[in-house]
């Protein structure tokens, strides 16, 4: 029980530390998103992951050796997909705008991140009381991530904001792709079990030994990821940018956002080692509500719903408290494992 308690409280701040990483875009309007994501990736992909594991996981290259290459490969592949699945989540803001691309991707995610390692993993669990409570809460996670989705359409109707001339269809095609690929970081920690258990041979405290899989997960999200902003840098021609007076906080402010990422993204894994058995299926659905939860609160706390009227912030506020209610029912199914 107080394990599950601290792994609650680990994803509670992880989630909020998600939702949060982004703010200090807000002050490198200087340069275009392509700079700040691309120093974003540098750091957060490439330069702290393999810092912290050498730090955390003793003797690396005999866990490494201990798991086998196929086991790495796989973790690699779901870390190359997840960051393919952000070039599509660029692509589905631009068509269908952030609050209906935002939604419907988290939730996808939610639903195919937790669902499917459930299945094919834990079969047996999978219509047991706990295992039917997890269906209902990832449920309940879609409809208050679909409610939210429309507060946000709402929103933007009221604020003549989003999208213009652009493809409904191609965008929603970009959101469901990249939903099903941001499941792909959940996937890698799930499947990446044999990572973890080598670690564990070699003396890896519990709380440090999902970063035996971080890493090959993250280096090869990191492909895309500078690829895009490398192609996008070159056709918007901005990358002169990052030599423009008045811009060197910027890059620490890149910095501190690819920390409060890469925390988070480390939390979670401590929280899937603290949950249980099943805590890689719990605490992936309840992650995505958190982020959900945290991002709107965020947003109506720093005026972007200014000016929106009341409808759609009640909207909102209904989604919060869908999203709450999963969060309550996910917790109490495993408590129940």
């Amino acid at each position: 029980m107080q394990s599950t308690s601290a792994g609650l409280m680990v994803l509670l701040v992880a989630g909020i530390m998600n939702a949060s990483f982004t703010l200090p875009m807000k002050f490198t309007r200087k340069w275009a998103w392509e700079n700040t994501w691309a120093v974003w990736s540098v750091f957060a992909l490439l330069i702290f992951p393999p810092i912290v594991t050498l730090a955390t996981v003793p003797n690396l290259s005999e866990v490494y050796a201990q798991a086998g290459t196929g086991i790495i490969a796989a973790v690699a592949a779901f870390g190359a997909g997840w960051g393919i699945a952000q070039v599509f989540f660029g692509l589905a803001v631009e068509s269908i705008g952030i609050a209906l691309a935002f939604s419907i991707i988290l939730g996808i995610a939610a639903a195919v991140g937790s669902l499917i390692p459930l299945i094919q993993l834990h079969s047996d669990k999978a219509f047991t009381g706990p295992g039917l409570g997890v269906f209902a809460g990832v449920a309940l996670v879609l409809v208050g991530v679909s409610v939210c989705a429309v507060a946000g359409r709402r929103r933007e109707a009221a604020l003549g904001v989003g999208p213009k001339g652009q493809s409904f269809g191609r965008g929603l095609t970009f959101a469901i792709l990249s939903g099903l690929g941001a499941a792909l970081t959940n996937f890698g920690m799930a499947y990446g079990g044999p990572l973890m258990k080598a670690a564990e041979a070699t003396g890896t405290p519990l709380h440090w030994r999902p970063n035996a899989a971080w890493l090959p997960l993250m280096m090869a999200g990191s492909i895309a990821n500078l690829a895009y902003c490398i192609y996008l840098m070159k056709k918007n021609r901005t990358t002169q940018r990052f030599g423009e007076t008045g811009t060197g906080s910027y890059w620490f402010l890149a910095g501190l956002m690819a920390f409060f990422w890469f925390a988070s993204t480390l939390l979670y894994g401590v929280s899937t080692v603290k949950l249980g058995e099943l805590g890689a299926v719990i605490a992936w659905p309840l992650f995505m509500s958190l982020i959900v939860i945290t991002a709107s609160v965020l947003g109506i706390r720093t005026g972007e719903w200014k000016g929106s009227g009341t409808k759609p912030l009640r909207v909102m506020y209904a989604g919060i408290a869908v999203l709450i209610a999963a969060v309550v029912v996910l917790s109490m199914a495993n408590r129940a494992m």
